[in-house]
């Protein structure tokens, strides 16, 4: 799919070739449409996958959560997996053993460091927020505790790779010759209209970028 090569052997696909993608370009694509990642670490108690959001910057992607946050401690400085999946549709099959999906997905491997410098953290927790819910410019700044409560790590984009699935069920030909039906149920999220607070004060509304996001497409 894309005359890019893989970036080293353990991102190099081995099922599958046919919708491998090692495109950079591509791969940003679809980690500008996603929205949670999936994050694995093995730790002293062994291996654990949280979902966690995040946001790119530069060539690296970053990931952030409490500083008590066990997972997130244990992934400084060694090497982690992020995976990013968005689901685009269910593909229906002939026969249930040939049923699949559409997707777009991305596997990102590579060492995992914290953010410490008080600036790039803010910066780099900014690029996390603004990209779930780009509300940084005007909301209440985070104050000196939010910042020390909270560990941002990056890991480089070097090692990344995508997969992607579109179009109809592959079946053999004796099952498109019979009367099963075959095809694709195509998955759609948007965000939906803004819903206030129970708590929150008369008067108070949205922002303008809040409010820009009802009716748009979750996954661009």
């Amino acid at each position: 799919m894309t005359e890019h090569g893989p970036a080293s052997a353990r991102t190099t696909m081995k099922r599958g070739t046919n919708r491998a993608v090692y495109s950079p370009d591509e791969i940003r694509g679809v980690l500008q449409a996603g929205m949670i990642a999936h994050v694995g670490v093995t730790t002293e108690d062994g291996p654990i996958v949280l979902p966690m959001a995040y946001g790119v910057r530069g060539d690296n992607i970053l990931i952030h959560g409490s500083i008590a946050n066990a997972m997130l401690r244990g992934g400084r400085g060694i090497d982690v997996c992020i995976t990013v999946t968005i689901v685009d549709g269910l593909v229906v099959a002939r026969s249930p053993l040939h049923n699949s999906m559409n997707y777009r997905s991305v596997v990102i491997r590579g060492l995992a460091s914290p953010v410490t410098d008080p600036a790039d953290q803010a910066d780099a927790l900014k690029v996390i927020n603004d990209h779930i819910a780009p509300i940084w410019d005007t909301a209440r700044p985070p104050s000196k505790i939010d910042y020390k409560q909270t560990l941002v790590l990056s890991v480089p984009l070097t090692e990344a790779s995508a997969k992607i699935r579109g179009g109809d069920p592959i079946d053999d030909a004796e099952d498109i010759a019979g009367p099963h039906w075959a095809g694709v149920v195509p998955l759609t999220s948007t965000w939906g209209e803004p819903i206030d607070a129970a708590d929150l004060n008369d008067g108070i509304v949205p922002s303008p970028a809040v409010v820009g996001l009802a009716g748009t497409d979750a996954h661009g």
